[in-house]
Order: C-alpha cells, then structure tokens, then sequence
C-alpha cells in the first residue's frame, strides 16, 4: 500500500533549510539533555571497573534502599491504577454535581512542589499536628516512617493513571458498554470485555509514568523519610547521602539502576505495542504515543 499521500506532499513541500536544522536542533538537544546524562552516570558508576561497580550493591543501607523503594511503588502505583480506572470511569461515563471539581483535584499534585506535598503529610500526621497526638497514643508512626512515604509518593503520583484514561474514555464514549448492557452483560463482564480493552494502551502508558515518578521521587519523600539509613531512605535518598560521602562511584553505581529501571520501563512499552500494534484502534494509538 502507498504512503500517505498528504504526509508526501508535506514532506516534498519541506524547504532543506527548514527541514535540517529543526532535525539537528530536536536530535541534538535530546543528546545534550538525555544521552550525554545518562552516559555520565555509566561512565562513574564504572570509573573504577566492574568490580567496584558491583562492590557497591553490597552496603546493607543501600539494599534496604532498594527494598522500600520497590516496596513502595508496588504499592502505590496499582492503587493508583485502580483509582485512576474508577475516577476516569465516573467522569467520562456520568454527569454529577462537582464533576468539574473533581478534576480539578486530580491535577493538584501537577500544581503543587513535592516539597510542599511533604510538608502537607506532616502539617496532617506530624506529632504537632491535629491528629498527631492521637496517632501516637496508638503507638502509629506515619511521619518519619515508611507509610509517610508510601502517602507521599502516593500523592505525587496520583494524577498520571487518572488523567491518562480521562480524555481516552471521554472520545470512546458509552455506546459500547451500552451495547454489551442491552445485550444481557453485567457491570463486571462489560468493565472486563468491553471497556479494559478499550482503555489498554493509556491504563499501560499511565502505568508507566506512575511507576517511573514512583521510583525516581525525592522532594515530598525527603520532607516525610527522615532519611534514616538502612531504615526509611529510598534510593533517591541514598544517592544524595552517598554524594555527600564523597562515595562517588557508589552514588552512581546506584543512580544507573535508577536509569536502567527507567530505559527498561520504556523498552518493556516499545514491545509491548509493536506486539499488538495492529489489534487496537488508531485512537489508542494516538493516545499512548501523546
């Protein structure tokens, strides 16, 4: 089949003189401001060879790290999901009183520092807070503890799951579900058969950023942590307290899982759409590729 014919007369209308320079601008500032980082952190992690690259995961404060920084996005980001799911379900779906407020809410964590997000948390549990003499007389810690930062990162990660699926359902419409309802399915099988696969793409590209933001947070989880080594610090935390060590190699060493979680997330949704590219609507496409 032939190509599009409007993107060839685009493309045989493109001055040269417009047409390179905006190539080498876009492709050299994604060197500058992706590549040349990244490589930079390889480049340290393994200044000091392979071995030392490696020696550096040995440090019990760093694994611990690791462990509630997974912990915490296995938490976080499925609950999300699933607020996003139902939030998005709602607002594309019905008409209700405070519709718009509610979307206003969703994107509060877009508008707000994750410094202040922190400061929010322990203004709510702290120990001068309302709650906070109330919580330590039952002998519960949020602040300074892991479940400050899992509502922490909760937070901050809030909005990615929803507002991916919002615009999507919202230009899917109800005739579907409508449909499948008429036809004799129940709420489940209509959610399972008919509107889950509708939404894949964007449910996935949500996921991703949730679990991205999740991984990479610092601000709002610096403010709640404490940053107690081998205890409430994550691993954006332990870089900066490996950093100020002068442990550089280690800082950096630590920093690359960060980025190999990152590229990995991205070559996992590369696949995953070139395997069923052909499957879905070219709505879903345009969604998960915005």
């Amino acid at each position: 089949m032939s190509a599009n014919p409007v993107q060839n007369f685009s493309r045989r209308n493109i001055p040269p003189l417009i047409k390179w320079p905006l190539i080498v601008v876009a492709v050299g500032y994604c060197v500058l401001m992706l590549i040349l980082p990244l490589a930079v952190i390889f480049y340290e992690a393994l200044a000091q060879g392979v071995l030392a690259y490696f020696k550096s995961f040995q440090d019990p404060a760093g694994q611990t790290a690791m462990l509630v920084t997974v912990v915490t996005t296995l938490v976080a980001v499925p609950l999300n999901m699933v607020f996003g799911i139902a939030a998005a379900w709602a607002i594309a779906k019905f008409d209700f009183p405070g519709k718009s407020l509610l979307i206003t809410l969703i994107d509060l964590p877009f508008g707000i520092s994750p410094i202040i997000s922190g400061m929010l948390f322990v203004m709510l549990f702290g120990s001068q807070s309302w709650l906070g003499p109330w919580l330590m007389e039952r002998g519960i810690q949020i602040i300074f503890a892991w479940p400050g930062i899992l509502l922490t990162t909760i937070f901050v990660t809030f909005p990615y799951v929803a507002r991916e699926l919002i615009p999507l359902m919202q230009e899917q419409g109800s005739d579907e579900e409508q449909a499948a309802i008429s036809l004799g399915a129940n709420g489940w099988q209509t959610f399972w058969r008919i509107t889950l696969p509708n939404i894949r793409w964007g449910l996935l590209y949500g996921v991703i950023l949730c679990t991205a933001r999740a991984l990479g947070e610092f601000g709002a989880v610096a403010v709640v942590a404490a940053n107690v080594r081998g205890k409430t610090n994550t691993i954006t935390l332990h870089i900066e307290n490996l950093y100020n060590d002068y442990k550089i190699v280690a800082a950096f060493a630590m920093a690359s899982v960060l980025a190999l979680a990152g590229m990995a997330t991205l070559v996992i949704k590369s696949w995953i759409e070139h395997k069923l590219r052909p499957q879905h609507s070219p709505l879903e496409l345009k969604t998960a590729e915005a």
